[in-house]
């Protein structure tokens, strides 16, 4: 018996959540404003866009397309880690619910990102939730450099980390 494409996508979502929020409890308060590059992210903006990205289901499922060009896009103000683990659990909540109502045939249908003329890609949706949820492990990872560089333990992610071994 096969499981569904949504069962399989609502099963990563959930394993990958358990990895995320662990990485999101480690963000250090007092280090919000710190970036290990000039042209890095600050550790709070890193970690608020692994926090939005499940949203990203959402957006996929409800929209043909993002457009960078008519994206007014302001990031979640947080102010603490509690405030930065409730907007997680939000996006998470509603890429699920999203995703839970979804039905194979909207999976199959295109969805675009762009800048204005510039197409990134066109890809099914189902492809596109799972490059989000790529996304959201290429930002983890990130953040696990981030808090390698300040001496906090890594947890680990599919196995113990070097921190736990």
């Amino acid at each position: 018996m096969s499981i569904s494409i949504i069962a399989s996508l609502l099963k990563e979502m959930e394993k990958e959540a358990v990895t995320t929020r662990k990485m999101l409890e480690r963000v250090p308060e007092d280090k919000y404003n710190w970036k290990p590059h000039q042209k890095s992210m600050t550790i709070l903006r890193l970690a608020t866009h692994i926090a939005e990205l499940p949203g990203w289901v959402t957006l996929t499922l409800t929209t043909p397309e993002l457009d960078f060009a008519k994206y007014d896009y302001k990031p979640e103000p947080l102010n603490d880690n509690k405030e930065l683990l409730a907007y997680f659990e939000r996006s998470l909540a509603d890429g699920r619910q999203h995703l839970e109502q979804a039905n194979e045939a909207q999976l199959e249908e295109n969805w675009t990102l762009r800048d204005g003329d510039a197409i990134f890609q066109t890809t099914s949706r189902a492809e596109m939730i799972r490059i989000t949820y790529s996304q959201i492990v290429h930002h983890r990872a990130q953040l696990g450099v981030y808090l390698r560089l300040l001496d906090i333990p890594i947890p680990g992610s599919y196995g113990p980390s070097a921190d736990e071994n």
